[in-house]
């Protein structure tokens, strides 16, 4: 029985990568893969998904108006295998066609993304993620303390961390940290007594 599958992570824990070697093996066996994104994410190209390892691979850009239960029905259900790159910015209604698809289709669906924003917010499609998902599992980075690290550290431009703004702006690692909670609320302390 085919289940919806949530891998989250820090910024820098491999999620694309994964999400990209996990392609490789279902197409290494024969079956085909229908590779997405939101197509909020354009550090790459919009329809490219690429790991900081180098890895990559086309996708399809899914829009926010994108009703993903139509899209595979009408133009993908001949695929074995969805998975998804940056699933928390898809929308909670994304989400819940994602599930729809699992059960409809008996087709395994793997969501790979973030669980907060730069805030430690969750996304809302994260939430949804949490919320209805089969399977939940963490794949874990390291602060440069050497702890686990679970907060996306927002940088501005001379290196110091962002601790307003919108919840959704497209970086790497220029823009982003992974940070363990303590070092990074030792680090706002920091700039704020200077």
């Amino acid at each position: 029985m085919a289940k919806l599958y949530f891998k989250y992570g820090a910024m820098g824990s491999s999620k694309t990568a994964q999400a990209l070697t996990t392609k490789f093996n279902y197409e290494e066996r024969g079956m085909k893969v229908w590779l997405i994104k939101p197509s909020v994410d354009n550090r790459d190209g919009e329809s490219i998904v690429k790991s900081r390892i180098g890895l990559f691979a086309p996708c399809d850009a899914i829009k926010k108006s994108t009703d993903l239960f139509t899209a595979f029905s009408t133009e993908h259900s001949d695929a074995d295998v969805i998975i998804a790159d940056e699933c928390q910015f898809f929308t909670e209604q994304q989400i819940d066609q994602l599930r729809h698809i699992v059960d409809a289709y008996d087709c395994p669906v793997l969501c790979f993304g973030l669980r907060t924003d730069f805030l430690c917010h969750l996304f809302s499609g994260s939430k949804r993620l949490f919320e209805i998902a089969d399977s939940i599992s963490e794949i874990k980075t390291i602060c440069a303390c050497g702890s686990k690290a679970t907060v996306n550290a927002r940088l501005d431009k001379n290196m110091h961390i962002v601790t307003s703004g919108d919840q959704v702006m497209i970086g790497g690692n220029e823009t982003y940290v992974a940070m363990c909670h303590r070092c990074w609320q030792e680090a706002i302390k920091r700039q704020n007594n200077k």
